[in-house]
Formats: C-alpha cells, sequence, structure tokens
C-alpha cells in the first residue's frame, strides 16, 4: 500500500545556490532554512487543533494507491481487497501520467505521526532502497572512462583528418591526383541518396521528436518541476511534449527525404505522422486489453485512450503537417561536393569493415555507459522502486550522446577509409544497435531479478519492454546518424575535388 500526502514536494534545498548540486544528483540535507523553493508544490503547515486555522490544518489526509505484488505486474485499486475503507472522501483527480502508470488514488481511514519533519519526510522512503549508494561510483566511473576514450578517439581523429586532409589538398598534379587513396577515393558518392530512404527519413523525424522530447523533459526534472512527489508529472510532461513536437518531426522528415531525392511527400508526411507512434499505439492497446481482461487498475479507461487518440490525430498529425510543408518549402541540402552519375564499386571488404561487425560493435560502448542507471530505471518501474536521482540520469543522458556521436564517426571514418559509401543506414544501425542490447538487458533483469509468475505479466512485461526497444533505437539511431551527417559533411568540404 502506497500513502501520500496532498501537498508533498521533495525537501527544500538549504540555500539556493545548491540548486547546481541538484545537476550532480545531490541529494538535500535534512536540515532547514529560510531559502524559497521554486519547483514543485510548496509545503503545508499543520498544527494542534486548537491552533488551526486557514493556514495551519489539524488534520493531515492520507490517501493511499494501487496495490503490486513482486509476483506480478498487475497492479490492483485499493478498494479491490479487503481493508479499511474510508467513511467519506472526495477522491482526488489523477493527471494523465498517474492514469497511464495505473495510479488510482482513494481517500483512506488512517491518521498521520506529526513528528515527522517536512526535511525528514521522505527519509523512510530514502533509507528502505537498496544499491542507492552505487549510483555515486558507478556514475564517476563511467565519466571518466567515457572522458578518456572521448580524448583518445578525438586525438586519433583529429591528427589523422589532420595529416589526410593536408595531403590531399597538396595533391597539384594530375600524377598525384591518380594515386588517390582512402576516403577521398568515395568524394563522388558519399552523398548518394540511400536505399530505402522513405523509412530513413521516417525514422529520422521520429527520433527527433524523442531526442528533444528527452532533452527537455530530462532538464525540467533535474530542476525539480517534474519531482517524484508529484505523481504523474514526468509521464505528463513527455507525453505533451511528444504531441507539441510533430513540427520538427515533421521538418526533419521532409528535409532529408528531399536530399535523398524522394517525391512522395505525401507518403512521407503520412509515414511520420502515424508509422512508429501507431506501432506503439498498437502494442499499448493490446497491453490495455490484457490488462482489461486481468480487471487490472492499470488498465487506461475508455475515455483516457480517446483523449489520446485525440491529442494525436488533432494536435500531433496537424504539426507534423506543418512541419513538412516548411520542409518541402525549402532548397534541398547543399552537398560540398559533386554526386557521380555511375555508382563506384566498393571493393571486397575485410571482416571488420563489413557491415554486420561494425553494427554490432557500435553499439557495446554507449550500452555500457548507461546499463548500471538502467538497472535502476527498470527496478523504478518493475520492482516498485521510487527513481528520483533526475540529476545522474541527465548526466548519462549527454555521456550516451556523445559516446553514441564519437563510436558512430569512427567506425564511419574507418568504412570511408575502406572505400565503402553506404554510410547513412550504417551510421543509424551503429548507434541503434544500442537498443538490441537495451533488450538482451531487460531479458536478462526479468529472469534474474524479477520474481514474476503468469503469463499475462510476462505478455504485459515483454510487450511494455518492446515499446521501451524501439522508442530508444529511434532516439540512439538518430544521433548516430547526425554525428556521421555532420562528419561527413565538414571533411569533404575542406578538401580540394577536382
Amino acid at each position: 500500500m502506497n500513502a501520500r500526502l496532498p501537498a508533498s514536494s521533495p525537501p527544500r534545498w538549504p540555500r539556493l545556490l545548491l540548486l547546481s548540486l541538484l545537476l550532480l544528483g545531490a541529494a538535500p540535507g535534512p536540515r532547514q532554512s529560510g531559502a524559497f523553493y521554486l519547483p514543485g508544490l510548496a509545503p503545508v503547515n499543520f498544527c494542534d487543533e486548537e491552533k488551526q486555522s486557514d493556514e495551519c490544518k489539524a488534520e493531515i489526509e492520507l490517501f493511499v494507491n494501487r496495490l503490486d505484488s513482486v509476483e506480478s505486474v498487475l497492479p490492483y485499486e485499493y478498494t479491490a481487497f479487503d481493508f479499511c475503507q474510508a467513511s467519506e472522501g472526495k477522491r482526488p483527480s489523477e493527471n494523465l501520467g498517474q492514469v497511464l502508470f495505473g495510479e488510482r488514488i482513494e481517500p483512506s481511514p488512517y491518521k498521520e505521526d506529526k513528528n515527522i519533519r517536512w526535511a525528514s519526510r521522505w527519509d523512510y522512503i530514502l533509507e528502505s532502497m537498496p544499491h542507492t549508494h552505487i549510483q555515486w561510483f558507478s556514475i564517476m566511473n563511467s565519466l571518466v572512462i567515457v572522458l578518456f576514450l572521448s580524448g583518445m578517439v578525438a586525438m586519433i581523429m583529429l591528427r589523422t583528418l589532420h595529416k589526410d586532409i593536408a595531403r590531399y589538398n597538396q595533391m597539384d598534379s594530375t600524377e598525384d591526383a591518380q594515386e588517390e587513396f582512402g576516403w577521398k577515393l568515395v568524394h563522388g558518392d558519399i552523398f548518394r541518396p540511400p536505399r530505402k530512404g522513405m523509412l530513413l527519413s521516417v525514422f529520422l523525424g521520429s527520433g527527433t521528436q524523442i531526442l528533444i522530447m528527452t532533452f527537455v523533459t530530462l532538464f525540467f526534472a533535474c530542476l525539480g518541476f517534474l519531482s517524484p512527489a508529484n505523481r504523474g508529472a514526468l509521464m505528463t510532461c513527455a507525453v505533451v511534449l511528444w504531441v507539441l513536437l510533430g513540427t520538427p518531426a515533421g521538418y526533419v522528415a521532409a528535409r532529408f527525404y528531399k536530399s535523398f531525392g524522394g517525391e512522395k511527400w505525401k507518403t512521407n508526411v503520412l509515414l511520420t505522422s502515424f508509422l512508429c507512434p501507431g506501432i506503439v499505439f498498437a502494442d499499448f492497446f493490446i497491453m490495455n486489453l490484457i490488462l482489461w481482461g486481468e480487471g487490472s487498475s492499470a488498465a487506461i479507461p475508455f475515455g483516457t485512450l480517446v483523449a489520446i487518440l485525440a491529442l494525436w490525430f488533432c494536435i500531433s498529425v496537424p504539426l507534423t503537417f506543418i512541419g513538412a510543408y516548411f520542409g518541402f518549402k525549402k532548397n534541398a541540402i547543399e552537398h560540398p561536393v559533386r554526386t557521380n552519375q555511375i555508382p563506384r564499386q566498393i571493393p571486397e571488404q575485410s571482416f571488420y569493415t563489413k557491415p554486420l561487425p561494425g553494427i554490432i560493435m557500435g553499439g557495446i560502448l554507449p550500452f555500457g555507459c548507461i546499463f548500471i542507471q538502467l538497472f535502476f530505471i527498470l527496478n523504478s518501474i518493475w520492482s516498485h522502486q521510487m527513481y528520483y536521482m533526475f540529476g545522474f540520469l541527465f548526466l548519462v543522458f549527454i555521456i550516451l550522446v556523445i559516446t553514441c556521436s564519437e563510436a558512430t564517426i569512427l567506425l564511419c571514418y574507418f568504412h570511408l577509409c575502406a572505400e565503402d559509401y553506404h554510410w547513412q543506414w550504417r551510421s543509424f544501425l551503429t548507434s541503434g544497435f544500442t537498443a538490441v542490447y537495451f533488450l538482451i538487458y531487460a531479458i536478462h533483469y526479468f529472469f534474474s531479478k524479477l520474481q514474476i509468475t503468469g503469463t499475462a505479466s510476462t505478455i504485459l512485461y515483454f510487450g511494455y519492454t518492446m515499446i521501451m526497444v524501439l522508442i530508444f533505437f529511434l532516439f540512439t539511431g538518430t544521433i548516430g546518424f547526425f554525428a556521421c551527417f555532420w562528419f561527413v559533411t565538414k571533411i569533404y568540404s575542406v578538401v580540394k575535388v577536382d
């Protein structure tokens, strides 16, 4: 049973200066001071009955939440079991995020220990959570490793590229030009449109939507506006942002589809609006049918489903069309080199420069930076533990973006040196393959950490996991593509091409 205070928020920080420490995941101390608390909800004063007034309440209202079990992912309402029921009381309304997470807040007959101070009211929850001390060591270890590898990759790339560019630009004679080698040889094919450019552009549009949504949501969570005390705020913010970010999705998909030489703009904008969101909604709807059949409180009411569809069709889709209109209206992206009419033959590749080995290796480093944080996220979702380290999560997000970019650029450079110019899909899949490791870890987590039994719970676990894997695939794949697109545009714009 989960109980909550009606006007709770995370503890106030002693000083406003500690806001900067929040970005590193610092937790507030137990002491109180007169500093004001900008985000979240303000504290409520309580006092004895003889001293109560409009500004000071005498009775603390307690509410009960859903009931969970370690052997099932099916939550149930508190009133579904034979517990003490409140004689009367108004049931508070849930926000969109709470409804999506299956939370059902009910009044309770229980009375609250006024001896708990405001700054200490979360201690019993934080102290009961295992492994929280691992966060500090794991994040610093990952950060040191990533910074070291980033420095090594940057040094190798900058020194090697500097020598290559200097040597290429010194080739003035025709005889020297005939002795070109390495990545300059494919300058006439580097921007050749990829196969299935329609699908790639749609993935890029949806990935951009997810990328911006994730960044803004985590940024506000770091500042405390989306505190865990305000239940459902994180999910509500993410859903609203996704709906409002249809314009960037349509714009990016249209711009790249046009640069790929595509002309079926209607099909492009329709796929951007409905393909990936449709897959997620179909999976979500099937899972909801199972929840309905099991009588779980996590089943989304029909009215909420209609509201979600209204947000999708009436707001997100029109915004996607607006973004696509401006994307197609602009001129195609200008490339620094011309594309030859006849494609260059790609020489026989070694094992390490073939597409599949590179894609598999490319996702290892990014996943290595997030798998510990992933453990805590999965714990918060499936083991009913509260996640509050948004500072850590935002830092890991930045590390993931940097690592995906560097790993994909490095492998892209090796493939270009091997005269393989098919970089568009490979860059997307190299970084996006991190999602496959995500799936493997989720399977391992299910069998080694959870005690879930029952067919319905198993289907729900893997059904929702597939939604997370798809979102993560689009997210990381888009990062890799944009990093490689910037890289190849940069290096081919600084060499002399006859």
